[in-house]
């Protein structure tokens, strides 16, 4: 099979790339028609949940503070700004946009599977057999970035958010569209963010990362985590940091999957 590959034209390996992304494109389409459909559901449950002071993360807060004898904050949240859409098509726009990203984060298990079946007959039978596990890792790693960032990250930027203000002169009205967008862009970016592990795993085999080199340019790591942070998540110090933690975590977890990359390919000659 590999050796059918192997003999495949570039147009033929094109022409097979073009299936993947085809299948792919009709699996997020097929998801977001799904998500389109129960659109109420989905917004009043899901993405507008973080405005409602019984969400999960603010009770945790609250008896967290309490356990420890503090009164917070979060025992009492409340959200009294109305949300806005300001033109014709706000809504219908903000929907499909919002179903098609939401899409791609539910059928990410399928895509990733299509990539797999793309590059997999390029690697020899060992190969084949060790990263079959690729799939459900990176997988995992996607949707526990999907729960830090729904849990964690999103309800606490916008309590700051929807909270925080210069005056009392001032009213937060805010638009709907720049809500939603908060949180499907926090979604996807620190989910994406916690494939780190897959992304050095697939450098180092290609040769172009080693461990060595992930030490020496660990602070440069740092920063660049940072950067991407405060591109992805809404711009507070507290979210910034609250991801930066986890990814450099996974980074030092990357250091030691490179290591055992480099191991296994000395060991096999």
């Amino acid at each position: 099979m590999a050796e059918q590959k192997n003999e495949m034209s570039f147009l033929d390996h094109l022409e097979e790339l073009r299936w993947h992304l085809i299948r792919s494109t009709l699996a997020i389409g097929i998801v977001a028609i799904a998500i389109f459909s129960f659109a109420e559901l989905v917004y009043s449950d899901f993405l507008l949940a973080h405005l409602k002071g019984d969400f999960p993360t603010y009770r945790w807060l609250c008896e967290g503070a309490r356990f420890f004898g503090f009164e917070s904050d979060f025992c009492n949240v409340s959200f009294t700004t109305s949300l806005q859409s300001l033109a014709p098509t706000g809504q219908l726009m903000n929907l499909i946009w919002t179903s098609l990203i939401l899409g791609l984060i539910v059928a990410f298990p399928y895509v990733l599977w299509e990539i797999w079946r793309f590059i997999s007959p390029g690697l020899h039978p060992k190969e084949q057999k060790k990263s079959r596990a690729f799939i459900f890792y990176a997988s995992l790693l996607f949707f526990i970035g999907v729960l830090f960032s729904y849990f964690v990250i999103a309800p606490l930027s916008v309590y700051f958010f929807y909270n925080f203000k210069i005056t009392d002169l001032i009213e937060n009205k805010f638009d709907f569209k720049a809500h939603i967008n908060l949180i499907t862009n926090t979604l996807l970016g620190v989910s994406l963010m916690f494939e780190l592990p897959v992304l050095i795993f697939f450098l180092t085999k290609m040769g172009l990362v080693s461990p060595e080199f992930l030490k020496k340019y660990r602070k440069v790591a740092l920063v660049l985590v940072l950067t991407l942070s405060a591109i992805i998540t809404p711009p507070d110090i507290a979210s910034q940091v609250i991801v930066t933690i986890p990814i450099m975590i996974l980074y030092e977890i990357s250091i030691i999957i490179s290591k055992r990359v480099i191991k296994q390919e000395k060991a096999n000659g």
